[in-house]
């Protein structure tokens, strides 16, 4: 996918890939795609592992697939679950894509399906974002 795509549009790309989730343990499906400045798109999913800290969630799946493709400017990452409206990423996926894409919007799906948009930064205000000496 290329060129301008609605937040209904990110969403429904996103839930096309629930399917494609390897969840075997929890069955907590995630998919997510997001968004370079370009237009194109990069899809993601849960990936478990039965040693759970090994779990990659569908945020950072897609985020590392854009990077691994040389995506590097992006603009916004639609996340949906088949059981929870809205699923908001986790705190580890909060502070790498802050760290790639500091004004990244996440767009979920409200408890009435209609998509909502939220800056990543109002989801972590105050995150680490280098080394100090």
């Amino acid at each position: 996918m290329a060129g301008s795509t609605s937040a209904a549009g990110l969403l429904s790309a996103a839930r096309a890939l629930l399917p494609l989730a390897a969840a075997r343990y929890s069955n907590f499906r995630v998919g997510a795609v997001i968004e370079e400045a370009s237009g194109a798109v990069y899809p993601g999913v849960n990936v478990e592992s039965v040693s759970y800290g090994l779990t990659t969630c569908a945020e950072r799946a897609a985020l590392f697939g854009a990077l691994a493709r040389g995506a590097q400017a992006f603009r916004r990452l639609a996340v949906v679950s088949e059981r929870l409206k809205p699923v908001l990423p986790c705190g580890a996926c909060r502070q790498v894509l802050l760290e790639y894409a500091s004004d990244l919007v996440i767009v979920v799906e409200g408890a009435d399906g209609r998509p909502e948009e939220i800056p990543l930064r109002d989801l972590l205000p105050r995150p680490f974002t280098r080394l100090s000496p």
